[in-house]
């Protein structure tokens, strides 16, 4: 097998099991909860520890992978993902259940961005694109398999194997990436920039926690509130630290490329809109239509299949149409079917839904693809790290804000209303968040129309009908 099929293959291993670990516990927590003796609701504390230790421990993934090598921070990942599965499979309480998904994020926090800067460093450039849709599918088809698989194996089996099954999978991904990854050589940075880290990592902390308190309370919402206050500030205060800096922990200074700062901006906007899908989708299915969690599960997994279709469509439609142009096209596509979700009712064919969700998990595949192959497209190999790590973390926080704005609107409609949740919450929600993902294609309209092309491969029509000299 060829090495630029090889790596992003190994790559996706990995990221495939955080992906999905990340949602798996979704349909799982009543029985986890009534396991360890805990409410589901107390449990949650549980989802907020894992994302926050994402937030936490994104940022300083690009210096530990210049200072140890991206090759041995990726196997090293790995590991600390599997103990802090094995820790929470062993769990008895909440508190240490709790802890042991903070040490699962750990391990998540260096895999995806490590991941990226491996598979950016070890592919040429005229392949990124293909490479990327290999690494991109397991982000999209983790969370959606996530919540089937996570009720299927607590019905038959015990909420335990969610977990136990990490450890297979993890030595497999060890045991090749030790065998096929490349060594990338460490960078030979400084010393880490500790206060950056601290004021980095308070700043998407409580970002991240504050926004997942308010939009799926378990704490009082002023918790929330006051957090995401305090890590809104920090954040301001991380960024007048970084311009004095050399070497910061996450470097502003790469938002100077135009290119680059129009991905993180388009892709983080289309992300919020994005991230609320999956968050509406279950919840319409089964408060408004009463399907069961497993019957719900099922039906979104449909955009599934796009996503599949688009990994053999992608570098084909890029080098036709250019970066610039399949990103706007892609983006006001993807809003136009997350929209048709507000129209979905109970007697809605399944087959008309199925239908639905194929095309917006194409859309939101060949979006994500083409955005995350944009951000390395012109920049220099020794920026490589310090934009998967800004890029991871922008995700983090795109992706919370969204499920934020999700709730937050769906709050807001039963507030104003009186009424129980209905579906006249999910049609305004699924418009609202429709308008925000269509906002996306803004950033990205301003490209140039040669932007990214040594990537892509796309010459301007004007171009190939000019004749040879």
């Amino acid at each position: 097998m060829a090495v630029s099929r090889t790596v992003p293959l190994i790559l996706a291993i990995a990221l495939f099991m955080e992906n999905m670990d990340s949602t798996v516990i979704a349909t799982s927590l009543p029985a986890i909860a009534a396991d360890i003796g805990t409410s589901p609701i107390a449990l949650k504390l549980a989802l907020t520890s894992y994302l926050v230790s994402l937030a936490i421990f994104i940022p300083v993934s690009a210096w530990m992978a210049d200072r140890y090598g991206a090759k041995t921070v990726f196997r090293a990942a790995i590991a600390v993902f599997v103990v802090g599965s094995l820790c929470c499979a062993a769990s008895n309480s909440l508190g240490a259940f709790v802890v042991s998904r903070f040490v699962q994020g750990m391990g998540g926090a260096m895999m995806t961005p490590v991941a990226r800067l491996v598979l950016v460093r070890a592919t040429p450039r005229s392949e990124l694109v293909s490479a990327m849709a290999w690494l991109t599918i397991p982000g999209l088809i983790g969370p959606l398999v996530g919540p089937p698989v996570g009720g299927f194996i607590t019905t038959f089996f015990s909420w335990h194997w969610i977990f136990l099954i990490n450890l297979p999978i993890g030595i497999l991904g060890v045991v090749l990436a030790t065998r096929f990854l490349p060594d990338v050589a460490p960078a030979g940075v400084g010393r880490i920039d500790a206060a950056g880290f601290a004021l980095s990592a308070l700043a998407a902390s409580g970002i991240v926690f504050g926004l997942s308190v308010v939009s799926l309370p378990a704490l009082s919402t002023w918790i929330g509130l006051v957090t995401l206050a305090v890590g809104t500030a920090a954040g301001f205060i991380y960024m007048r630290h970084a311009r004095r800096r050399t070497n910061p922990i996450l470097d502003p200074r790469l938002f100077a490329n135009r290119v680059f700062s129009l991905s993180i901006a388009g892709g983080a906007i289309f992300r919020i809109g994005n991230g609320a899908v999956p968050f509406l989708l279950p919840l319409m299915f089964q408060l408004g239509f009463g399907m069961t969690p497993f019957e719900s599960g099922m039906l979104t997994f449909a955009s599934a299949g796009g996503a599949l279709a688009m990994k053999f469509l992608a570098p084909g439609t890029l080098r036709r149409a250019g970066f610039r142009t399949v990103l706007v096209a892609s983006a006001l596509a993807a809003s136009v079917f997350i929209a048709a979700n507000a129209f979905f009712s109970p007697y809605t064919p399944v087959p008309v839904i199925i239908a639905v969700l194929l095309g917006a998990g194409f859309l939101r595949s060949l979006f994500f693809t083409s955005a995350n192959a944009l951000v390395f497209a012109e920049i220099d190999d020794r920026e490589a790290s310090q934009a998967t790590a800004i890029l991871a973390f922008s995700q983090q926080i795109s992706i919370a804000l969204g499920v934020a704005v999700a709730g937050l609107i769906l709050e807001a409609f039963t507030h104003m209303t009186g009424e129980a949740l209905g579906l006249e919450a999910f049609t305004a929600a699924f418009l609202i968040v429709a308008i925000i993902t269509s906002s996306s294609a803004i950033p990205f309209a301003r490209l140039a129309a040669n932007a990214g092309n040594t990537v892509s491969g796309h010459r301007p029509k004007a171009l190939r009908e000019t004749p040879e000299a």
